[in-house]
């Protein structure tokens, strides 16, 4: 699957939320999330692919359930949009696999924390997300669209600072 996506700064999460209730966008993901990355020592995953391997367990606050999920995701693309693919399946012993995957040369990284709402408006789904303050200590809106127009309309919708946007990845925002 590919993942067109933008993140948007330095928001007001409270804001943020009152807008999109306001423009009746729909409430589809509260969740709670840990996300163990993978990779070799020298981080091969990062240099010959651009990408990483992930177990991410996720408890949905609205259900209940809790999801297992492993991905391997590449970012193979950064202009206006990033453009991500993902490759990825549910698992349902996440302790195992991670032991399996550590069998086979690769470090289980610090694991990160976050938490998720997630609403969706005419296909455009906004995604709040509030990592734990090691990880990333400021609350960003993840904006996945289908293409730029729609992503041009999420700006509009939302009144937001271009400024503010930006298609770099949580590990590269740490640094900052």
């Amino acid at each position: 699957m590919k993942e067109k996506e933008v993140k948007v700064l330095d928001i007001d999460k409270e804001e943020i939320e009152r807008k999109l209730i306001e423009l009746g966008a729909v409430l589809i993901k509260d969740e709670n999330q840990i996300n163990y990355r993978f990779d070799t020592e020298d981080g091969v995953l990062k240099k010959k692919y651009n990408g990483y391997l992930r177990i991410r367990r996720t408890e949905n606050n609205l259900t209940g359930e809790i999801k297992n999920t492993m991905t391997f995701k590449r970012s193979i693309k950064r202009d206006s949009l990033r453009v991500n693919e993902e490759i990825e399946t549910d698992i349902s012993d996440w302790e195992s696999t991670a032991k399996i995957i550590e069998l086979l040369g690769y470090k289980r990284k610090r694991p990160g924390y976050k938490h998720r709402r997630s609403y969706v408006y005419d296909n455009i789904v906004f995604e709040i997300d509030t990592w734990d303050d090691y990880t990333y200590s400021k609350p960003y809106l993840e904006i996945e669209v289908s293409s730029y127009e729609d992503l041009e309309k999420a700006i509009s919708l939302l009144k937001l600072d271009r400024n503010k946007i930006t298609t770099k990845p949580i590990d590269e925002l740490r640094k900052e």
